[in-house]
C-alpha cells in the first residue's frame, strides 16, 4: 500500500513539472511548437533598448506577434529586429512601430500604430505566402539578409536609462545650487556671508531699531485714538462722509468735463462740416472772398488816406487846413466874447459878421 502511494506521488510530481515546462514555454516562445508560420517585418532602430528575441510585438495593445531575431546592419548604423507578424494580423504602410517600456521593471515590446484607415497593407496576401519558405530556411544565430524584407516605419521613443541619467545630472545641479547658496548664507572665514551681515548690521543699528519701532508703536496708538489726520480719517465717521462727499463731486466734475469735451468735439464737427457762422467763415470760399474784398478796400481806404487824398486824407496832410479851421475857432471865440454885452439878434449879427 504504501509502495502505490509513493509511485501516485512520484506520478502526480511528474505531471506537474510538466505542466509547468509547457507554461514556462508558453511565456516565452508562444507556445509554438511545430514550426512558424506568419511573416516578418523589418524594423531599424538607433538602439533596441534591451530589447531580446521572444519579446511581445503589439499594435493598440494587441499581441499580433512576437521578436524573431535581432541584430546589427550590415552597414553598421543601426540596429534590426526581425519581427514575425501572425497572419491574422495586417499592418498598415503608414504604421508606425516603437520600442516601449512594460512598466519600470517591465520588459520591452515593440509597438505598432494602427496607421490611416484605407491605407493599403505592408505586406500582400501574395507575399505572406513567400514568406512561409523563408521561414522555414531561418537559422537562429546567423545574420539576416534583410535585402528584400518589407520595411516598418520606426520611431524613437524615451529611454528609462537616458531619463535616469538626466535625473541624476539635475540632481547634481541642485545639489550644487544648495551648496552655493550655503556657501552665500552661511560665508566662511575670510568672506562673512548674508547671515553673519545681517546680525552685524542689526547688531550695529540695534538702537536705531529701538527707537524706530518707538516711534512705530506711538503713531500707531495715535491712530487707534483717531490723532491727526489718518487717526481722524480711520475714526471719524464725518470726515469720512465728507471725504466720500468729495470724491462724489471730483466723479460729478469729471462727468460734467466730459460732457463739455462731447460738445466741444460736436461743435468741432459742425465747423468741419461747414455749418454755422464759423463754419463758413472757415469752409464758406464766398465768404472768404468778401473777407478778402473788405480787407482790400480797407487797404485801399488807408493808403489814400496815407497819400492826402480824400477830406480826412487833407485833414490829417494838409497844414494850411489846419490852419483855416484853428483861423474859424479864434474868430468863433472872439464872437462870443462880443455875446456877453448884447442881446441876441445883435449877438447873432455879430457873429455872422465876425465869421463871414
Amino acid at each position: 500500500m504504501n509502495n502505490t502511494q509513493q509511485t501516485i506521488r512520484v506520478g502526480l510530481f511528474f505531471l506537474l513539472g510538466i505542466a509547468l515546462t509547457w507554461v514556462t514555454f508558453e511565456a516565452l516562445s508562444g507556445g509554438k511548437v511545430g514550426p512558424d508560420e506568419g511573416y516578418v517585418v523589418l524594423a531599424g532602430f538607433d538602439t533596441l533598448k534591451e530589447l531580446k528575441e521572444g519579446d511581445q510585438v503589439r499594435m493598440a495593445g494587441v499581441r499580433i506577434g512576437n521578436v524573431m531575431a535581432t541584430q546589427l546592419a550590415p552597414s553598421g548604423t543601426r540596429a534590426e529586429a526581425l519581427l514575425r507578424i501572425d497572419p491574422r494580423y495586417s499592418i498598415r504602410q503608414d504604421a508606425t512601430a516603437m520600442i516601449v517600456m512594460e512598466g519600470l521593471i517591465g520588459t520591452n515590446y515593440v509597438s505598432i500604430s494602427l496607421g490611416t484607415k484605407g491605407a493599403p497593407d505592408l505586406v500582400s496576401a501574395e507575399d505572406r505566402s513567400r514568406h512561409r519558405s523563408w521561414l522555414a530556411r531561418f537559422t537562429p544565430g546567423r545574420t539576416v539578409d534583410t535585402s528584400r524584407l518589407p520595411e516598418i516605419r520606426t520611431a524613437s521613443s524615451s529611454d528609462l536609462n537616458a531619463v535616469m541619467s538626466q535625473l541624476g545630472q539635475l540632481g547634481q545641479k541642485l545639489e550644487s545650487s544648495l551648496n552655493s547658496l550655503g556657501n552665500a548664507l552661511a560665508g566662511d572665514a575670510t568672506n562673512p556671508g548674508l547671515i553673519r551681515k545681517l546680525d552685524g548690521l542689526v547688531t550695529d543699528n540695534r538702537e536705531k531699531i529701538g527707537a524706530t519701532m518707538s516711534n512705530l508703536q506711538q503713531i500707531s496708538e495715535k491712530v487707534n485714538k483717531g490723532e491727526g489726520t489718518l487717526g481722524r480719517l480711520i475714526s471719524d465717521a464725518t470726515l469720512h462722509q465728507e471725504l466720500v462727499a468729495s470724491v462724489r463731486e471730483l466723479r460729478a466734475g469729471a462727468t460734467e468735463a466730459k460732457a463739455f469735451v462731447a460738445n466741444a468735439q460736436a461743435i468741432i464737427d459742425e465747423v468741419k462740416r461747414g455749418k454755422g457762422p464759423i463754419g463758413s467763415l472757415v469752409f464758406d470760399h464766398k465768404a472768404g472772398e468778401d473777407i478778402r474784398a473788405s480787407i482790400a478796400n480797407l487797404r485801399a481806404v488807408s493808403d489814400k488816406i496815407s497819400k492826402g487824398e480824400g477830406a480826412l486824407g487833407k485833414l490829417l496832410s494838409d497844414d494850411s487846413l489846419v490852419r483855416d479851421i484853428q483861423a474859424v475857432v479864434k474868430k468863433a471865440d472872439r464872437a462870443l466874447d462880443s455875446m456877453e454885452d448884447s442881446g441876441p439878434i445883435t449877438a447873432a449879427g455879430a457873429v455872422a459878421n465876425r465869421l463871414f
